[in-house]
């Protein structure tokens, strides 16, 4: 098991991503709870028939996977239609972290989470990794990436913890505004800090 958790989050478009894959190319175990959302609502999982019982056969796609354009559209509509599936989803999605974070073999590892404190999944890690970039930017590159619906994009950051108070609740900021180089250098210099805490 790893000496040190660190929780990675930040808003969308920020580039959470990125810098997990900066982190694994030095040899660093990183968990991500957007894959662990799918890890645990794949055909044959309970909370698939959870979810197709409560939202009906329109929450499922024809080949059996979960509608997740046609969920998001459910819930970001209605407030309780989204606890309910937090509710369900969160525990689940927490236990799976745990288990492969108990499992992680490098010195430290990474959670990465957008919803890390939302959840509560910053009780399972000693340290927080805000990545940050001002909210235009965040707008540019997550419009970049989904195709461009910059109303959804709002949205989503609205609903996510707003940026100052993730500052506030950061033990690092990795500033992510800059280049590529600039990034990595930031990881390097944070993966040196990390193993130095994770000796002690």
């Amino acid at each position: 098991m790893a000496n040190l958790i660190v929780g990675v989050t930040g808003g969308i478009g920020s580039g959470k991503s990125a810098v997990m894959r900066a982190f694994e190319e030095l040899g660093i175990v990183a968990e991500d709870a957007d894959v662990m959302a799918r890890v645990v609502v794949k055909p044959g999982k309970p909370a698939l028939k959870a979810i197709a019982a409560h939202f009906g056969p329109e929450a499922i796609s024809p080949d059996g996977s979960l509608n997740r354009p046609a969920l998001r559209q459910l819930i970001f509509s209605d407030a309780d239609a989204k606890q309910w599936l937090e509710n369900l989803l969160h525990p689940l999605i927490n236990q799976e972290l745990e288990e492969r974070l108990a499992a992680a073999t490098s010195p430290y590892a990474l959670l990465v989470s957008p919803l890390l404190f939302e959840t509560g999944q910053n009780r399972l890690v000693d340290r927080v990794l805000v990545v940050d970039v001002p909210e235009a930017v965040q707008l540019e590159r997550a419009s970049q990436r989904d195709g461009g619906d910059t109303e959804q994009i709002r949205r989503i950051i609205a609903s996510q913890m707003n940026r100052q108070e993730r500052l506030d609740r950061a033990d690092e900021v990795l500033d992510n505004s800059g280049d590529l180089s600039a990034m990595l250098e930031q990881v390097e210099r944070l993966h040196q800090q990390y193993l130095e805490m994770s000796r002690r």
